[in-house]
């Protein structure tokens, strides 16, 4: 990376979060290390703030932890009867209507949509515990790269709730219907070396290595130029709604948008 993100000015830091940018590549760091990063509404707040703050010129968002785990999850505070100061606690929540219970949960899930806009790489550099809200974090990404000491976890089903923070399509696009399920049911641990070979990560290394590893990938990324790279993402997230003929189509339609750019020709 370019510059140390404590280097730069942050456009945004607080609740937990802090983004700063340089150039093309912004950094999103969550910072709150003491409490293993847990997650609350107010930080969910600031996520979805920070990708509304990123300025034009991103293309590669870098999401990392400050500490020894990436997230810790829910932050147990939720758990209690008084829930977060100026917040809904749990029972208020289920005491509420299907449409005001539905829409408090969306509001939460904007903080893990916005990762994966088409005009931004997004890569997740995950160590230690990644557990609950912290798994679907990092699922939100397109790329995560993982410390060898990572431990994923997804345990909303053993606390008798349900994963609803985006995670459940990456999981099972990623691994399969019946890991996904075995992972959310039993709540156990992924580590490194069966989330590299899953395809829950590109990319495992010590924990010394873990931010000159994402450094070296968004170099990479940024090499490319943008146009191509904004449609190549399109093209393949789009091939797992297409058959066979609709994606041959797809890449066609794709190559001649880019040779006409590429020749100042327009359509």
């Amino acid at each position: 990376m370019a510059s140390s993100d404590q280097d730069l000015v942050p456009l945004l830091d607080k609740d937990g979060v802090r983004l700063t940018v340089d150039d093309a590549l912004a950094t999103v760091t969550l910072t709150n290390p003491d409490k293993r990063n847990a997650q609350s509404p107010a930080l969910w707040r600031a996520l979805t703030e920070a990708g509304r703050q990123l300025p034009g010129s991103v293309r590669v968002v870098v999401l990392r932890a400050e500490g020894k785990s990436f997230s810790a999850g829910l932050d147990r505070q939720a758990f209690t009867p008084e829930g977060f100061d100026g917040e809904p606690s749990f029972v208020d929540l289920a005491r509420g209507s299907d449409a005001e219970l539905d829409a408090t949960i969306a509001g939460y899930q904007e903080a893990f949509t916005w990762w994966r806009r088409s005009d931004i790489i997004s890569v997740a550099a995950v160590q230690g515990h990644a557990i609950g809200a912290g798994f679907q974090l990092a699922l939100a990404c397109d790329l995560r790269v993982v410390a060898d000491d990572v431990q994923f976890a997804m345990r909303e089903t053993s606390l008798g709730l349900v994963p609803d923070l985006t995670g459940t399509h990456p999981l099972v696009s990623l691994v399969g219907y019946a890991r996904a399920l075995e992972i959310c049911v039993t709540g156990r641990f992924v580590t490194a070396d069966e989330a590299v070979n899953t395809g829950l990560a590109s990319l495992a290394v010590p924990a010394g290595q873990l931010d000159d590893a994402v450094a070296d990938l968004t170099s990479a990324v940024l090499a490319a130029p943008r146009d191509a790279v904004i449609e190549t993402k399109a093209l393949l997230r789009g091939a797992q709604d297409r058959d066979y003929e609709a994606q041959r189509a797809a890449e066609r339609q794709s190559q001649a948008r880019r040779l006409r750019d590429l020749a100042g020709v327009g359509d």
